[in-house]
C-alpha cells in the first residue's frame, strides 16, 4: 500500500487513490495499535519484575492497573478484527421512520436521528442527510442518513428493527406515560466491486418537491427522486441536492445499497432455518427499550446488555451496545461453522 501510494501517476484517477490513501491508513491504524499494545505489555511486564526484585508494591500496583486497561482495549481491538464481511468496512446508510402514534413517534424517530448522529460524529465520520421527511408539529416521519467511515456498516449492521421509548409525553397537556416506537433499517454503500443488477423495468421514478431544510432552491423545484423497485417494494428516496439528475444518482445507490441488504437479510433467514433456529430476523424486530419514566434504563432485548445512563446514550453512547450484539452474531456464527 506504501508503494501504491508513492505512485506519481497515482492522483490520474482521483477515486481510486482515495481508495488506496483510504485502505492505507486504514492498516496503518491497525499495525500502529498492535505494536503500541506489545510495546505497552513488554513495559509493563519489566515493570512488574523490577518491583518484585526491589519489592516496591506501588511499582507493581501501578503495572497491574495498566495492563487491565489494556486487556479493554484488547478486548474492544478483537472484536473490531472479526468485522471482515464482505462488506464490513463500507460505509453505511441509515433509515429512520416513525411508527404509528403521530407527533409523539415523529419526536422519537427525531431522536433517534440525533443519537446516531452523535455515535457517527463521536467516532470522526462523516454524516450527510440524503432525505428527510419533517413531522407535522414536531419530529420527522422519516429519514435517511449516509455515513462515511471505516468500517461504519460493518459496526452499525446490527441496528435494524424497532427501538421502543416510554415516557412522559412533552406533548400531552395530562402527563401522561406514552409508548412510541421507531424503526431504524441499515444497508451498506456498495461500491463497484458488487455488481446489483437492477433494470429499468422494474422501477417506478417520481419526482417531487423536498419537504424538509435545504434551502429556497431545493424547496421550490421538483429536484427530490423517488424510486421504487417493483417486484421487491422497496423504495428510495434523496432530497439533499439541488440537481435532480444527482439526486437519482444518489437514490439508485441507495436502493442498490437497500436491495443488497435484502439479499443479505435473506441468506441469514435461510441460514438460521437450516440450523432450526426460530428467532425472528430483520424488520419488525424490536431490539431496544428505552424507558425514561417511571425509572431510567435502556436494555437490549437480544443481548440482555442495559444501563441507566439514559441521557448518555440518547447522546451517542452506544458502543456498549453495539459491541455486544456483534459479539453475538460472531459468536453464532462461530457455532454454526
Amino acid at each position: 500500500m506504501n508503494a501504491l501510494s508513492e505512485d506519481p501517476d497515482l492522483w490520474n484517477d482521483p477515486e481510486k487513490a482515495q481508495k488506496i490513501m483510504r485502505e492505507r491508513t486504514r492498516l496503518d491504524d491497525q499495525v500502529s495499535h498492535v505494536r503500541g499494545i506489545e510495546q505497552s505489555l513488554s513495559d509493563n511486564v519489566e515493570l512488574i519484575a523490577l518491583g518484585e526484585e526491589e519489592s516496591d508494591e506501588e511499582i507493581i500496583a501501578e503495572a497491574e492497573m495498566s495492563l487491565a486497561g489494556m486487556k479493554a482495549q484488547v478486548e474492544k481491538m478483537q472484536l473490531q478484527s472479526l468485522l471482515s464481511g464482505e462488506v464490513d468496512g463500507n460505509d453505511a446508510y441509515l433509515q429512520v421512520n416513525a411508527g404509528a402514534g403521530g407527533t409523539e413517534a415523529q419526536d422519537w424517530a427525531s431522536m433517534i436521528l440525533r443519537m446516531y448522529t452523535r455515535w457517527a460524529e463521536q467516532r470522526g465520520f462523516k454524516v450527510s442527510i440524503l432525505e428527510i421527511s419533517d413531522g407535522e408539529e414536531a419530529g420527522i416521519k422519516s429519514a435517511t442518513l449516509k455515513v462515511d467511515g471505516d468500517q461504519a456498516y460493518g459496526w452499525l449492521k446490527t441496528e435494524n428493527g424497532v427501538h421502543r421509548l416510554v415516557r412522559i409525553s412533552p406533548f400531552d397537556s395530562n402527563a401522561r406515560r406514552h409508548t412510541s416506537f421507531a424503526s431504524v433499517a441499515i444497508s451498506p454503500v456498495i461500491d463497484d466491486t458488487i455488481e446489483i443488477e437492477v433494470e429499468d423495468k422494474d422501477l417506478r421514478v417520481d419526482t417531487y418537491r423536498s419537504s424538509g431544510a435545504g434551502g429556497q432552491h431545493v424547496n421550490t423545484t421538483d429536484s427530490a427522486v423517488r424510486i421504487t423497485h417493483i417486484p421487491t417494494g422497496i423504495v428510495a428516496a434523496v432530497q439533499s441536492e439541488r440537481s435532480q439528475h444527482q439526486n437519482r444518482a444518489n437514490a439508485m445507490a441507495l436502493l442498490k445499497a437497500k436491495l443488497y441488504e435484502e439479499e443479505l437479510r435473506q441468506r441469514e433467514a435461510a441460514a438460521a432455518q437450516a440450523h432450526g433456529e426460530k428467532t425472528e430476523i430483520g424488520w419488525g424486530h424490536q431490539i431496544r427499550s428505552y424507558v425514561l419514566h417511571p425509572y431510567q434504563m435502556i436494555k437490549d432485548l437480544r443481548t440482555g446488555v442495559e444501563t441507566s445512563q439514559s441521557s448518555a446514550v440518547l447522546d451517542g453512547d452506544l458502543d456498549m451496545f453495539l459491541e455486544a450484539a456483534l459479539a453475538l452474531k460472531l459468536t453464532a456464527q462461530t457455532d454454526k461453522e
